[in-house]
């Protein structure tokens, strides 16, 4: 049987460097992008001879368009099976003064990377399985904020709404060539992601000080709360082995308060909602 390969963006870390290690015990061969080479380097050491790392910055397109002619080659042909666009950033603040620079900067990497890297690699994707016909998948790393925005979360939770509309119309697109696009939303998940995103003094100076500090306790406790990077990866794998996929996985701890419920009240219903338990009031 023919190895199958994946490439997976952002594996230093979290859901990327959980979903990495599980593919390689599947038998995957995993190209996995890192930022440098030091993590580069121990990357490769812990995780063995299956495992190539890609050093790139999905911002930059010169670098993804060198791995991805470093896979091309090492492919020789053979079909690339999934793409997995998991390297984001999130950082947390009011709109009105976040700054301008950090919000581009979210969306260089959460949307225009993404974008970059699925061109740089879709010729590989679109290559059939000989013994199945079956053409390669793209797996979009999205979040329970690419459809519910909570307040301080404005940058953030519009980079992620913006990968489920590039997902659905990618899908759409593909549909001739026989390549599938799946989001995974994560809920919380057991990373420090809001520890490093949250810079708890940012906003002292503003009038959010206080909702902006009930927010952050609020993230804090519901990432301890969360599912294990493990978890999510295993969602991941999943709907890259399934038959036939759903275009949409959602896996989030405690999943009717974090997910059925509030997909289910009216946008003012969430705004009192929000509002109650971030203590809003100026």
């Amino acid at each position: 049987m023919t190895q199958k390969t994946v490439v997976i963006t952002g594996v230093s870390s979290g859901i990327g460097n959980a979903t990495a290690k599980l593919y390689l015990s599947k038998g995957y061969r995993v190209f996995g992008s890192v930022r440098n080479v030091n993590d580069a380097q121990k990357l490769k050491a812990l995780l063995g001879f299956d495992f190539y790392p890609l050093i790139m910055d999905v911002c930059q397109l010169d670098e993804i368009e060198k791995c991805a002619e470093v896979v091309r080659k090492e492919l020789n042909g053979k079909p690339l099976d999934c793409l997995i666009n998991n390297a984001g950033m999130a950082l947390a603040g009011p709109l009105e003064y976040q700054n301008i620079q950090e919000i581009q900067n979210i969306f260089d990497v959460n949307v225009i990377g993404l974008i970059k890297a699925t061109r740089a690699f879709l010729p590989m994707l679109k290559v059939r399985d000989f013994n199945t016909n079956r053409a390669g998948k793209v797996i979009n790393i999205s979040s329970v904020a690419g459809k519910i925005s909570a307040p301080f979360l404005g940058a953030y939770a519009s980079s992620k709404h913006a990968v489920e509309a590039i997902s659905a119309s990618f899908r759409r697109e593909l549909m001739p060539y026989g390549v599938d696009v799946i989001i995974i939303g994560p809920g919380n998940v057991r990373t420090p992601i809001w520890n490093k995103a949250a810079r708890l003094n940012e906003y002292d100076h503003t009038s959010y000080k206080k909702a902006y500090r009930n927010f952050i306790d609020y993230a804090l406790e519901g990432e301890k709360k969360g599912m294990a990077p493990e978890e999510i990866a295993e969602v991941i794998l999943n709907a890259c082995e399934a038959r036939q996929a759903s275009s949409r996985y959602a896996p989030v701890a405690q999943k009717v308060i974090n997910w059925i419920l509030p997909r289910s009240f009216s946008d003012r219903t969430l705004d009192k909602i929000f509002y109650k338990n971030f203590k809003m009031g100026v």
